[in-house]
């Protein structure tokens, strides 16, 4: 174009040529160095959609703005780039409604891309400026604005930002280059229809106590550690949780074992150490004033009470209800949990509702809750899903038949608090994103419905305050009323809403892995047992009924889920300690026992080391060679068996000896009901039997020492007489001041022998006489006599 642009006719010239040619090379030089730019800088924005600055909403007030207020938010810019930025400038922006729920699920997913939304920002004096913003530095801003300002349109949840722009050396010009949107919700006037809500405030803990007590009247209680101690301590979970929902109106859900744990510590207890040590706890003066609040923020509440250590009904219906007994483990549970609420807090608990682990159901799970009388589950929309196409969200109440009612709490609400939520300005999202969802809720129908928020059963310090902040801004607002869960569940229900429970193919796999396993359930069973048989030969059960009763249950609680080593170690100290108590009462082991003779006594001993009586057992002894050895005419004999605590009892028992030789027997204590009460003890006895020969000889002997005896007896008499004779009167008294019966050879072998009238215990002349001691509690000796 250049070289038309010459005269026409006219060739140019070389040189002009050549000028016109590189001024056109110089010209486009910039050109292809801007061209060669361009995709340089394309991979590093998309690379970067985030921004080289990150914006942080730490606060935002009020959450739910009316006519007439300031909106003011607060939070920090921080430059995450290696460059400076300046003629920075950060500013709000309003940007569209969002007017589904699921048009907030959206947003949510991305709160800080330059790619999204960002609307118009709103200028002027409501800008904060910074002149630089150093690499790695943060810096606070805050923005005030008049909330008629933001030229908000219709009711409903418009997507607020903050953004930050400037510019840096490497792109000297103004940018976006950092933002953050959160939400909004406007309802400038009351609305029409207010949706019903409930707010569930969950006061649950993990295993604290032990199955063990102390030997002592009080049965001082025994910790595994002292953590709940710090959880109601001020500034621990459970003392936040209690101080944040005093002033709510919600419904409290309170698992009886932490009321029962709590009110243990306002006296005397311990806490377990390494091996069988112990050490004192200290903390009674936190627990009962942790107590005296609690008390005092529940009257004139409504309280929920879950069976007594909060058993896991998921892993109960999937892996325990094949296991005998299982089920009694809940109704116990259950049958507890209004006493235990009763006597700690003197407020009467609704235990009609039963809550699975997220509300995740299944035919089985809403089975195994109603089992225990309980006639309402508390689900979740997650699980119990909407499948009939209704435009909105209908009441929690859904009847699922067998006159059983699924309260069904809103998901998107429920989860809105789940994470960590330890920055401010997380925990203001969820706070926003919760209230747009309530909003959003209302403003699909003009339909009044009934919607309940049952959040995570152990939520931390930082998400129950963003939950306390969200709730109490709900309550002021304009479009919600309270309601208690009782009201919500008997409310009436949607026609077109989902009654149909999932299939267990539905039923979350994350969640069923760390469910209770089989094997669990079947140790609790057998740990049941030996406690069924132990609790029945005491005269005071109280004294074990309750602490392991109530450890029965701990190892059912849905607080194992996640530990299961933990979960192992607690059902293992259970047993241990059970089989422990049990040693207690047992048979002294013996040794080998001879028997001399056609019948003896053969004594058997019953230790009883527990503090209190024993009582219905029975003591066996059985001859496992009846043919050499009967006892008690029978190959076995057994006696009733009554023990105090901390002594000894021997039984003897009869015996017959029909031929020589070792006999093996066998001593067994048995309940009355014919079970087996702790370890046998085996030994021998070796009989020894006198031959009739013997006995023969010995008689003869006996006889012989008789006769001599009287021939001794005849002569002194005869001597005295004839002394008396030649002595005359004088001997005759001398005579007299002897005795007139003196001792005689029969007197002396009758004492001896120990057959005479005088003797306590009618025996045969050839027993001798018993060498074991009748309150030994040391094994036998070898070779010991038996009693005759």
């Amino acid at each position: 174009m250049a070289e038309a642009a010459d005269f026409q006719g006219t060739s140019p010239s070389p040189a002009r040529r050549w000028l016109r040619r590189t001024g056109a090379l110089l010209a486009g030089v910039p050109l292809l160095a801007g061209l060669c730019q361009l995709p340089a800088a394309a991979p590093a924005q998309a690379a970067d959609d985030n921004g080289t600055v990150s914006v942080a909403i730490d606060t935002l007030s009020p959450s739910v703005p009316t006519d007439g207020d300031t909106l003011t938010v607060s939070g920090t810019v921080t430059n995450n780039g290696k460059q400076a930025v300046t003629g920075a400038q950060v500013g709000m922006r309003v940007g569209p409604e969002l007017s589904t729920r699921s048009m907030i699920d959206t947003a949510s997913e991305d709160t800080d891309s330059l790619q999204g939304s960002t609307g118009s920002e709103i200028g002027g004096k409501y800008l904060q400026k910074f002149a630089k913003l150093t690499p790695g530095v943060s810096q606070p801003f805050s923005l005030s604005i008049p909330v008629d300002k933001l030229d908000l349109g219709a009711d409903g949840v418009y997507q607020l930002a903050v953004a930050l722009s400037g510019e840096t050396a490497a792109q000297p010009w103004n940018q976006l280059l950092g933002i953050q949107r959160t939400f909004l919700p406007w309802q400038s006037d009351e609305a029409d229809t207010r949706t019903k809500t409930t707010f569930l405030w969950p006061l649950v803990s993990t295993v604290h106590l032990t199955a063990e007590t102390g030997s002592n009247e009080q049965q001082t209680p025994v910790f595994l550690n002292d953590d709940l101690a710090q959880e109601i301590s001020p500034g621990g979970r459970l003392d936040q949780m209690l101080s944040l929902g005093t002033s709510l109106d919600v419904t409290w859900v309170i698992d009886p074992d932490l009321l029962a744990s709590v009110d243990a510590m306002t006296r005397p207890y311990r806490i377990q150490g390494t091996g069988d040590t112990t050490t004192a706890g200290t903390h009674q003066a936190v627990a009962k004033s942790w107590l005296a609040r609690l008390q005092t923020a529940v009257q004139d509440r409504e309280v929920v009470a879950l069976p007594f250590a909060d058993p896991d009904l998921a892993a109960l219906a999937h892996n325990g209800t094949r296991v005998t007994g299982s089920l009694s483990q809940l109704d116990e549970a259950t049958d507890v949990a209004a006493t235990t609420v009763k006597t700690v807090l003197h407020v009467t608990p609704s235990t009609d509702f039963a809550w699975p682990v997220d509300g995740a159901v299944d035919p089985s799970i809403v089975k195994v809750a109603t089992s225990a009388g309980a006639d309402k589950v508390i689900a979740r929309s997650d699980s119990l899903k909407e499948t009939g196409g209704l435009p909105y969200t209908p009441s929690a109440a859904r009847p699922i038949g067998g006159g059983t009612t699924a309260v069904v709490a809103d998901a998107r609400l429920s989860t809105a608090f789940q994470g960590d939520l330890t920055k401010a300005s997380t925990a203001t999202l969820a706070v926003q994103r919760f209230l747009a969802q309530s909003l959003a809720l209302d403003l699909q129908t003009n339909k009044q419905r009934s919607i309940v928020f049952a959040p995570q059963r152990t939520p931390t310090v930082s998400q129950a305050t963003a939950m306390a902040e969200a709730i109490t801004a709900l309550q002021g607002s304009t479009w919600s009323q309270t309601q208690t869960l009782t009201a919500a569940a008997a409310a009436k229900p949607d026609p077109g809403a989902t009654t149909k429970v999932p299939s267990a193919s539905a039923y979350p796999s994350s969640l069923r892995k760390q469910e209770l396993p089989r094997s669990a359930f079947t140790q609790i069973a057998s740990t049941q047992g030996k406690f069924d048989k132990f609790q029945m030969i005491l005269s005071d059960q109280s004294r074990v009924v309750t602490p392991f009763g109530r450890a029965m249950n701990r190892e059912m609680s849905t607080s194992w889920r996640g530990r299961a080593a933990e979960a192992s170690d607690f059902r293992d100290d259970v047993e241990d300690y059970l089989d422990d108590l049990i040693s207690q009462v047992s048979l002294i082991d013996k040794s080998e026992t001879k028997l001399s003779g056609r019948s003896a006594t053969i004594p058997v001993t019953v230790q009883n080391y527990l503090v209190q009586d024993v009582h219905h057992l029975r003591l066996r002894l059985t001859s496992l060679s009846p043919n050499r050895l009967e006892i008690g005419g029978s190959s076995y004999y057994e006696q009733p068996v009554e023990v105090s605590g901390g002594h000894s009892q021997t039984i003897k028992f009869p015996t017959t000896a029909n031929a020589n030789g070792v006999a093996s027997v066998v001593a067994q204590l048995y309940t009355d009901d014919g079970q087996p009460y702790g370890r046998a003890v085996r030994f021998d006895v070796k009989v020894t039997e006198f031959t009739a020969t013997v006995m023969l000889v010995i008689g003869g002997g006996v006889l012989l020492l008789v006769l001599a005896g009287f021939r001794m007896y005849t002569q002194r008499k005869r001597a005295a007489a004839r002394e008396a004779e030649e002595n005359g009167p004088d001997g005759a008294d001398a005579t007299a001041a002897e005795p007139e019966n003196p001792e005689g050879p029969e007197d002396r072998l009758t004492k001896e022998s120990g057959t005479g009238a005088g003797a306590d215990d009618p025996q045969q002349p050839s027993d001798p006489t018993p060498d074991t001691p009748a309150e030994s509690a040391d094994p036998s000796g070898t070779g010991e006599r038996v009693d005759r």
